[in-house]
């Protein structure tokens, strides 16, 4: 069954919910594993996409999301600071730059930025792009269509909200907002001419069935950009005792997610310091080919030299365009080609 499964996707079709789940309940997790490794050297080569992010804004938010170290909800050990100042930012992305990181990112807590704050963040775009040619993400959570073109036309080129995890499971673990508004943001930032980074979190409860419909409630949105975070408990969290996952539920979660998404980046994000050497290995076998390197959010990130070394040993090339890969063109990218 991989192997028709498998060519069947080779072949540009894709597979369904059923289809999922009999790869996930197959023994031999090595040919699973196998076979995902052919299905991301045929669709995606060896290039790897690498991204880093800034905590721009950090705690009092007021969503309950159960995971998260910035929810005002829960007492948690986060630093809480307002929006930092453009200076900070722009040291931050060309810092990064210098390093050879195709992507930098401007990460805000709380459901939305304020429209003042928002006039800021433009304001800081325009100044990293006069300082330097790195590409530049956001992820503020639901932004307006307005405050979205604005962020576009600061010279923002991506556009990140995560799903978090499957539809079904949304409500057990966040009830100030719903899936549906975050595929509203996704398809509005679309529509401006983003590119879009959507993805979740793994290892916070769901089941097997659960991380299937994710994977294929981003395949259905063309998300070609999908961040897999391995949930790190949070003292003070609800999550804060959750059971970690074993190697094989995260690696069979990537050749799931490879399976359902083959032309996607599937992206190491949060939680990868939780997982050996070895793993991250498998990992990068399996279908992993980008990553968040530098410094996370609210936990400690990777060492970007360190990280260069494990990812073109794995046989990945750091210097080749991603932006090809990553969606169709957006008008931006049309009009300049023009």
């Amino acid at each position: 069954m991989i192997e028709t499964l498998k060519q069947h996707v080779l072949s540009g079709g894709m597979i369904n919910e059923e289809q999922a789940r009999e790869l996930a309940a197959i023994p031999n997790k090595e040919a699973l594993y196998e076979a995902a490794h052919q299905i991301t050297h045929h669709f995606m080569g060896n290039k790897f996409d690498t991204c880093s992010i800034i905590n721009a804004k950090s705690g009092n938010c007021s969503e309950d999301c159960k995971w998260c170290a910035q929810s005002g909800h829960y007492k948690t050990n986060v630093t809480l600071y307002p929006l930092l100042p453009a200076e900070e930012c722009i040291r931050h992305a060309t810092h990064n730059h210098k390093q050879g990181i195709s992507r930098f990112a401007l990460v805000t807590s709380g459901k939305k930025v304020s429209d003042k704050d928002m006039a800021k963040i433009t304001e800081t775009v325009r100044l990293i792009k006069q300082a330097c040619d790195i590409k530049c993400c956001a992820s503020m959570g639901l932004l307006s269509r307005e405050q979205l073109q604005a962020l576009y036309d600061s010279g923002t080129e991506n556009y990140h909200c995560n799903i978090e995890t499957a539809p079904s499971y949304f409500r057990t673990l966040c009830t100030t907002h719903t899936t549906q508004q975050k595929l509203e943001t996704i398809r509005t930032a679309r529509e401006i001419g983003f590119r879009i980074c959507s993805g979740g979190i793994i290892g916070m409860g769901e089941t097997v069935e659960q991380r299937i419909e994710m994977a294929l409630l981003l395949q259905k949105e063309g998300i070609l950009s999908i961040p897999l975070n391995l949930l790190q408990p949070i003292p003070g969290t609800p999550l804060e005792k959750a059971q970690p996952l074993t190697d094989e539920e995260f690696l069979t979660t990537i050749a799931l997610f490879r399976f359902i998404n083959p032309n996607a980046y599937l992206r190491f994000s949060g939680g990868r310091a939780r997982l050996s050497e070895k793993v991250q290995r498998k990992a990068l076998y399996i279908g992993i080919n980008s990553a968040i390197i530098g410094d996370l959010l609210t936990t400690i990130g990777s060492r970007v030299a360190e990280d260069k070394v494990l990812f073109t040993s794995e046989g990945y090339s750091l210097t080749e365009n991603t932006c090809l890969l990553y969606t169709s063109p957006s008008p931006r990218d049309m009009r300049r080609s023009r």
